[in-house]
């Protein structure tokens, strides 16, 4: 069975509800911030919040745009639409980078069009032109703070039953223990288990898990 897509409800917010009130609001319209900067360590959930906005804009007949950034990624001189969300811009090259700031200051003259941007850090302390930078504070900027166990363990309940598993808080708790804690680690695990207890018509137990790690490992 497929991961469900990102959705914002599936989000668990714990430290976190200030960042979702403001990301639902970039959805609405009229728009009241265009501009948002959000970072976090890897696995915080950046890309799960910049994917749920992107199917959400979509599914709102927006004209949505996505860059999951690397070496290659390129931001060619054309119309903009009206939601462009950008994943990892510290991965940016120089030119990409140029290219982003020129798209920034074309939305800017836009009464109606949003950017969301993530990165690993605070806008100040990305390896990045100054002036893009400079760009990037200009707007909200909210850090993506990490779930506690308990949120985490909450987070795991959701997305398992979204794939329609039941998943324990035992089974929850060996995995914090016993693999890496970041979510999108551990949502992956889940999604590897859903399928490894279908295979082997066995009911999710902490005994399979413990199976399936040793099998991954």
């Amino acid at each position: 069975m497929p991961s469900p897509l990102p959705a914002l409800s599936r989000f668990v917010p714990g430290r976190n509800t200030e960042l979702l009130q403001a990301l639902n609001a970039m959805l609405a319209r009229p728009v009241k911030e265009r501009f948002i900067y959000i970072w976090g360590v890897p696995g915080s959930g950046k890309s799960h919040l910049l994917q749920a906005m992107a199917a959400m804009s979509m599914r709102n007949q927006v004209n949505t745009a996505y860059f999951a950034c690397n070496s290659k990624t390129c931001f060619r001189e054309r119309s903009e639409a009206d939601c462009t969300l950008v994943d990892d811009a510290d991965r940016l090259e120089d030119n990409a980078q140029i290219g982003l700031f020129n798209l920034y200051n074309r939305i800017r003259e836009r009464d109606d069009a949003v950017l969301l941007v993530s990165g690993s850090s605070a806008p100040a302390q990305l390896k990045l032109r100054e002036d893009l930078m400079t760009r990037l504070g200009w707007g909200l900027v909210y850090r993506v703070h990490e779930l506690t166990d308990p949120e985490k363990i909450e987070a795991m309940q959701n997305h398992a039953l979204s794939r329609g598993l039941e998943l324990s808080g035992e089974v929850c708790d060996y995995l914090l223990r016993h693999e890496r804690r970041d979510l999108t680690t551990l949502m992956a695990t889940i999604d590897a288990l859903d399928s490894y207890s279908m295979s082997h018509r066995r009911k999710v137990t902490i005994p399979l898990a413990r199976e399936l790690l040793q099998e991954l490992s």
